[in-house]
């Protein structure tokens, strides 16, 4: 088998064991074996505990980032690309549960180095929401405060969305932007268009 299948087995069962168990309980043999390979054959490939959770918070950062960047990307509205956006992030995390619980709860709990490698993944997302905002907004505003408190209410909203049955991406994204909506509606008129669209 080659290397790269091999390795993305591994990383699969890891980013399962680490979002369902916790980084401290998740032992290495019960990542082997939900893998399907030696626990020797672990360590060969990805060195310790703590360099694999770091590979599982990277590769899981960069595919959520995939995701948002393609969803904003084009060059639509602004305030639609926002929704797009928005949908996108509950739409992946509610596909992702494990990674999610990795890269909200796990990284940020163990501390550092693995807190900052989310934080990167946090910087980008909330650096697009900013730009997404200030664009669509009518007249000045703090744009980065704005998408500091958006993402921010995203992410616990992911957290509460993925716990219940019957909440699916559009609920949560719908109940975010209703949420948040009347505040930017003064600056974007547009968006209670986009809002209303299902």
């Amino acid at each position: 088998m080659p290397r790269e299948v091999r390795e993305r087995q591994m990383m699969d069962a890891a980013v399962l064991t680490f979002g369902r168990r916790g980084y401290q309980a998740a032992s290495m043999d019960e990542i082997a074996e939900l893998a399907g390979v030696s626990k020797p054959l672990v360590y060969l490939y990805l060195h310790s505990k703590e360099e694999l959770f770091t590979a599982c918070i990277r590769r899981e950062s960069e595919a959520l980032l995939r995701v948002v960047a393609g969803a904003v990307e084009g060059d639509g509205p602004a305030e639609e690309r926002l929704w797009a956006g928005v949908l996108a992030f509950f739409t992946h995390t509610a596909g992702h549960p494990d990674a999610w619980a990795v890269l909200s709860r796990q990284a940020r709990a163990q501390g550092e180095p693995f807190a900052t490698e989310a934080e990167r993944m946090r910087d980008r997302i909330i650096a697009y929401v900013a730009e997404l905002v200030a664009a669509a907004a009518q007249e000045p505003c703090d744009a980065e405060g704005i998408a500091q408190a958006l993402v921010g209410a995203a992410e616990s909203l992911a957290n509460w969305a993925n716990g219940r049955a019957g909440v699916s991406p559009e609920r949560a994204a719908k109940t975010l932007m209703g949420l948040v909506w009347r505040g930017l509606a003064d600056l974007a008129p547009d968006l209670s268009k986009t809002l209303s669209t299902p």
